[in-house]
């Protein structure tokens, strides 16, 4: 077991505040086994903050990277980085990764609210919920994120992709990006990340789908995904910047947004 430190996760800690003592402690250790408590909490008990978090994610699972498109990166000034997301997990900190080195760790994520609790991670992220009273406060965060100097690492899907008609595709975007790089004048740099989640994974979101379950079940299965990922492969390609003037009223905030998505399966 490792020992807890204030790097850790405790994920019974996480669940009695939110629920109380109405799951019972078999379901929590169930669970502490599916997620893989102990295995991410070797790494955390590291204690490394920031990119060099996402660096050492990359590392400690022994994952290697074939990376196109690097020469595409401009030197200077602030870009929207907008990403497919095949993987839910690896996918977002391999790109913490390559982007933070290039601009000296001046990056920002905007994630779930959730994700908030990896301290190594936190310095890095903007956590997004969209419900509850925070929501409030969502419209300053992403100001705040887009007129600062941070590039801004996006996956507008919102969730991992799912598969559909035999092929790993994320689903519509979201128009946020858009809008929010023509305010702050950001060009849109589009990245594609090449990758896929186990059958399992399309298997439980497809049941999901069929049944008419809300709630995003398949998210439960990611820390499980990114326990399978040791030792895998991954190609990651950058396009050139997207002008966002390019993002005229010819076309809605949301078509310019899956035409951004187009051009990034492209790559």
């Amino acid at each position: 077991m490792t020992t807890q430190n204030e790097y850790t996760i405790d994920l019974e800690r996480i669940i009695r505040e939110r629920a109380g003592n109405r799951v019972p402690g078999f379901i929590i250790r169930w669970l502490q086994r599916f997620v893989h408590e102990d295995f991410i909490n070797d790494y955390l008990s590291k204690g490394l903050v920031g990119v060099p978090f996402c660096e050492g994610v990359v590392n400690h699972l022994g994952v290697t990277l074939h990376v196109e498109g690097l020469e595409n990166l401009p030197e200077e000034g602030r870009y929207t980085f907008v990403s497919n997301h095949p993987l839910g997990a690896i996918d977002g900190v391999t790109l913490g990764a390559i982007i933070g080195r290039k601009y000296d760790g001046h990056v920002k994520y905007l994630v779930r609210e959730l994700l908030m609790n990896l301290k190594g991670l936190a310095p890095l992220c903007v956590g997004i919920n969209k419900f509850g009273a925070q929501s409030r406060d969502l419209p300053r965060q992403l100001n705040d994120a887009f007129s600062s100097d941070n590039q801004i690492i996006m996956f507008p899907a919102g969730i991992c992709s799912r598969k559909i008609n035999g092929q790993i595709h994320d689903l519509p975007w979201g128009k946020a990006f858009i809008q929010k790089s023509v305010q702050s004048q950001r060009d849109v740099i589009p990245v594609h990340f090449i990758g896929e989640n186990s059958s399992r994974f399309y298997r439980v979101a497809s049941w999901c789908k069929r049944l008419g379950i809300k709630f995003n079940l398949a998210m439960l299965l990611l820390p499980d995904e990114m326990y399978r990922s040791q030792g895998c492969h991954y190609t990651v390609r950058f396009g050139h910047p997207i002008s966002y003037q390019t993002f005229d009223k010819s076309r809605s905030a949301y078509d310019w947004a899956q035409w951004v998505q187009g051009e990034v399966y492209k790559l």
